[in-house]
């Protein structure tokens, strides 16, 4: 007994439901049955790179510089608080907008594999 997979086709022509003979399929054609529709393309590999791209950027640099603007701008500057108090705040502003870029991320990918999934399912 074979441990291979085996993947078939119905004839062309044939409708759903009507008893037809199936045949094997290719290897390329069964790779390309398994991959969601949409795959394949470089526009879609693209978009997703430069999203990812993006929020890693925001990730490294948005917290960095609310820290040093807020506490130096907004707790020393304007509400005048001692160094160690704005270090402990300005502190607490960019883990806060660690957790704002992460969950934009993460509102983006599940948009994103919903998106491609109603695209899949409207083909069938």
């Amino acid at each position: 007994m074979s441990s291979r997979i085996r993947c078939w086709d119905r004839e062309a022509g044939a409708e759903q439901g009507q008893l037809t003979a199936l045949r094997p399929l290719g290897k390329l054609r069964a790779l390309q049955m398994l991959q969601p529709p949409g795959l394949g393309k470089g526009r879609a590999l693209l978009a997703t790179l430069r999203t990812l791209m993006l929020f890693t950027a925001a990730m490294i640099t948005l917290p960095i510089c609310l820290y040093f603007v807020s506490k130096t701008y907004l707790f020393e500057g304007m509400l005048g608080l001692p160094a160690i108090d704005s270090y402990f705040y300005s502190a607490i502003v960019a883990v806060v907008s660690v957790h704002v870029v992460l969950a934009l991320f993460v509102y983006m990918a599940w948009n994103e594999g919903t998106r491609q999934w109603q695209e899949a399912s409207k083909l069938e």
